[in-house]
């Protein structure tokens, strides 16, 4: 699983450029299903038919469920380049600006080319610019190439990737860049593996989507293709920090976060809820009064409308270099998951009514 995970987050998948990302994730999720098919926009789909369905028995009235959680990752793009040949850029996605400062970057032109955004040292700051935050537009990244070069080899419009690893802290934290949402895909991974466990009935299908990060795009397309009965979504909330607010974050050791509100189907969340209650498993509960920033408000409103939950990670510092994950979570959500799908028998359709 860590492995998988360290291996996906250094592959490219910008927003709307995630065809190397897809390939790889379809590769692994080959391993551990029935079929993979990979859509126009590189949503990647697994599916994996529940016992009943491969048994050859009536597939009327067995609910198919869909699991997603997105593969794109924030970056930036190429704007310009100067008359030194100093690169320009904006971002793609929620850059926080505030980190890009001395950033190692790669530049993914007709080569991948290794940069740095550029920074001013303090001793050449007139007095008071140091506490001044630096704006993106007048950031630059430099290559350590002449001006001709650069033009040769970078063009405006090429993908800036950011260079950060996962590492292992103390115990099961990682770190690394891109962990919004490729832990959820390694998540997906897990439950696959996990429903092998089980006799269940439902036809599952597991989707790594594409374009979340700029408007949760390839959750609108592939539900709307799938139509499933009900719809999972697994992104990552905030973990608490020593500066955020308590109320607007969750426990790094204290399992795997279920979203309460009008986005979310309460029956089915309830639902959840009790599974987890009655196997021992520890849940922290978040509250969504507006539609979520994640594939699950998508997900709900498509066709004629898909009851949905959604499963969050606790991280930390989203969106930047250094996101910080608990991979325990991973494990526990898998679990649930697959514990809730093994639970959906003949008259699940109950659950719906609250």
């Amino acid at each position: 699983m860590k492995d998988f995970l360290a291996e996906l987050i250094e592959i490219p998948g910008v927003s709307g450029y995630e065809e190397k990302a897809a390939a790889r994730i379809a590769d692994e999720f080959a391993r551990h299903c029935d079929r993979v098919r990979t859509d126009e926009f590189y949503n990647v789909y697994a599916i994996k038919r529940g016992t009943a369905v491969r048994g050859g028995q009536d597939e009327k009235g067995l609910p198919k469920v869909m699991l997603a959680a997105h593969m794109d990752e924030i970056a930036l793009m190429v704007r310009d380049i100067d008359e030194e040949g100093f690169v320009r850029f904006t971002n793609i996605g929620g850059v926080d600006q505030r980190i890009l400062p001395a950033q190692e970057v790669t530049v993914h032109g007709r080569e991948k080319l290794h940069g740095i955004i550029a920074t001013l040292p303090p001793h050449l700051q007139e007095a008071g610019d140091a506490r001044k935050p630096v704006k993106m537009k007048d950031m630059s990244i430099d290559l350590g190439l002449p001006y001709e070069k650069v033009r040769e080899l970078v063009r405006v419009g090429d993908l800036i990737t950011f260079c950060s690893p996962l590492v292992s802290m103390q115990g099961t934290f990682v770190n690394g860049k891109s962990i919004d949402d490729r832990a959820g895909v390694i998540m997906l991974n897990e439950v696959m593996k996990e429903l092998d466990r089980y006799q269940y009935q439902a036809e599952v299908y597991c989707v790594a989507t594409v374009q979340e990060e700029v408007g949760t795009r390839g959750a609108i397309i592939s539900t709307y293709n799938i139509q499933p009965d009900i719809g999972i979504a697994i992104d990552v909330c905030h973990g608490e920090t020593p500066d955020a607010p308590r109320e607007d974050t969750h426990a790094m050791d204290k399992g795997i976060v279920v979203c309460k509100g009008p986005n979310l189907h309460p029956g089915l969340t309830d639902r959840l809820l009790e599974i987890a209650k009655e196997n021992g498993m520890e849940c922290q509960i978040e509250i969504a009064p507006r539609p979520t920033g994640t594939d699950a408000r998508s997900m709900q409103i498509s066709r004629s409308g898909v009851p949905t939950i959604l499963l969050e990670l606790p991280l930390r510092y989203m969106h930047t270099t250094v996101e910080t994950l608990n991979l325990d979570h991973i494990k526990s959500g898998a679990r649930l998951i697959a514990l809730f799908i093994a639970s959906l028998k003949e008259g699940w359709q109950e659950w719906l009514k609250y």
